[in-house]
């Protein structure tokens, strides 16, 4: 019985597609061609999959589907007396709970596992540390078990005491660095439960990646980050300062056991078997597959037409009309800043629907590394599908992990006491996605696939302003000022909108920049 959890099926996991493309190696234009393939012929992307397959299959018993692909017509079902829809995909979909890992892992970003006591959060973490290539005691050693009483030198190392003695200067005193500093899998188990001073201490290892103690400094090579909380209020013993929670990637729920699978428990204690001391070596990546993988996952292209829809959907949150004079002061993180609660504030924006308004349920925007984040993840995600380019589905289904917790709901908004939307106080990940598909219904009725004024000028501006004519210039400037004219004459201004307006400002200052530049006989 044991036998089975160390195999990994030689079968490709997308059927029809048949082998991967193999990795390239130098030293193979050397080798006798026939003596054998090596070890290597598997694609990165396939071998990824696999160790997918084989974790879900007897490791890690999870078996919800809930990123959910569609290839065509899928049944759906009302169950419930709130008639909550359950869908059968059509296509090829995936637990999170999996999937977010692996795809954290290749790409060498921080995730979050949140859940209740004994759901699998470390057991997964240390799952990923084993396909990295670690060994299992190597592993558990260096889990830094989050506790009240963690001091900074618990976390990072201590001064040799013989230094101490001897040393004249803080130069000269060598410190034993805690050895997971060093290692591509770093996990913090339970980092609620951390003090506050020597959280400031791991934000510094995490956002900055180096660890700094009595003026010494040790540089920690890039990795993978596992983090467990029991909640997701972010609490615990200690609050999570709001720096080291922004650091944190994308956030996984670990969902209850379903009792129906009891019968597996029962066969891995009769057979006396450890999943993750029987990982097959097939499925674990040496240091440089990471790295070609992750070179790989940068190459996947992100098409304009999404890229468009990502930018339209992040600009509904930032805009906040009440909180400044200057048109460009007018966000909401203006009013954070300053200290005042939107609710106080809110009364003044008046003639809005507020219920459509997608910007009104939030008390945040997203942030650049928010941004940066979610479009890795995206191509990751791509990637490991198989295909070469990112897809509708794909956004739809990741961006509410990676906006977990980067988008704060706004408890006032008037679309939360709405029958039905109750639940979205609870469930942030349907909430992201239906934010999401809100604002997919603003665009397709604006039609910006088919005619964007403001992105035609912009894609003008982008070919280059050398060589232009003052005639030329002046006649670009005109369309930009015409382009602001009708989205004025709308009155109403969104999250859109003020993303639009602020980025023809942009083209008008550059256009007048290089005019001032011609009348001067720049040219």
């Amino acid at each position: 019985m044991s036998d089975q959890y160390g195999k990994v099926p030689s079968s490709p996991t997308i059927p029809g597609r048949g082998a991967a493309k193999p990795l390239f190696d130098l030293a193979s234009l050397y080798e006798d061609p026939e003596a054998g393939s090596g070890p290597a012929q598997t694609g990165l992307d396939e071998k990824l999959r696999k160790a997918y397959y084989w974790i879900t299959n007897y490791a890690i018993i999870s078996p919800f589907y809930d990123i959910e692909y569609h290839d065509g017509p899928s049944r759906s079902f009302s169950l419930g007396d709130s008639k909550a829809q359950l869908r059968l995909p059509s296509g090829v979909s995936w637990s999170s709970f999996v999937l977010l890992p692996l795809l954290s892992l290749v790409t060498r970003r921080r995730c979050l596992f949140i859940g209740g006591p004994g759901r699998g959060k470390t057991a997964s973490a240390i799952l990923m540390g084993v396909i990295a290539g670690y060994k299992m005691k190597d592993i558990k050693r260096a889990i830094q078990h989050g506790q009240p009483q963690m001091t900074i030198a618990d976390l990072l190392g201590n001064p040799i005491p013989s230094d101490l003695m001897k040393s004249e200067t803080m130069e000269d005193i060598r410190i034993a660095w805690r050895k997971w500093l060093g290692m591509r899998v770093k996990i913090i188990d339970e980092y609620n439960r951390i003090p506050t001073r020597t959280q400031s201490a791991l934000l510094t290892v995490m956002a900055d990646g180096y660890a700094e103690l009595m003026d010494q400094v040790f540089d920690c090579p890039e990795s993978a980050w596992y983090l467990t909380a029991n909640d997701d209020a972010g609490g615990g013993t200690y609050q999570v300062i709001e720096a080291l929670k922004d650091r944190i990637d994308v956030v996984v729920h670990a969902l209850h056991f379903n009792s129906r699978f009891l019968g597996e428990l029962l066969t891995r204690i009769e057979a006396g078997v450890r999943p993750e001391e029987s990982v097959p070596s097939e499925i674990v990546f040496s240091q440089e597959e990471m790295d070609l993988a992750y070179q790989e996952i940068l190459e996947t292209a992100l098409p304009e037409p999404l890229l468009r829809r990502l930018e339209y959907f992040a600009a509904q949150f930032e805009f906040f009309e009440p909180a400044g004079e200057q048109f460009e002061y007018r966000t909401k993180d203006g009013v954070k800043l300053a200290g005042v609660e939107m609710s106080s504030l809110s009364a003044q924006e008046t003639g809005k629907d507020k219920l459509k308004d997608l910007g009104l349920q939030t008390k945040n925007g997203l942030s650049v590394r928010a941004l940066m984040t979610a479009m890795v993840y995206l191509k990751a995600t791509a990637w490991f599908r198989g295909n070469k380019e990112v897809d509708l589905e794909d956004m739809r289904n990741i961006l509410p992990f990676v906006f977990h917790d980067k988008l704060a709901q706004n408890p006032d908004s008037p679309f939360f006491d709405q029958e039905g939307n109750a639940i979205y106080r609870v469930d942030r990940l349907s909430w992201i996605r239906k934010l999401f598909d809100l604002s997919c219904d603003e665009y397709n009725a604006r039609g910006l696939d088919k005619q964007d004024a403001t992105a035609e000028l912009s894609a003008a501006f982008e070919r280059g302003l050398t060589g232009l004519t003052e005639a030329q210039v002046r006649s670009e400037l005109g369309k930009i000022e015409k382009r602001i004219e009708e989205i004025a004459a709308g009155r109403k201004i969104h999250g859109p909108a003020f993303d639009e307006i602020l980025k023809l400002k942009y083209l008008h200052q550059r256009y007048s920049n290089y005019l001032r530049w011609l009348k001067s006989g720049g040219a």
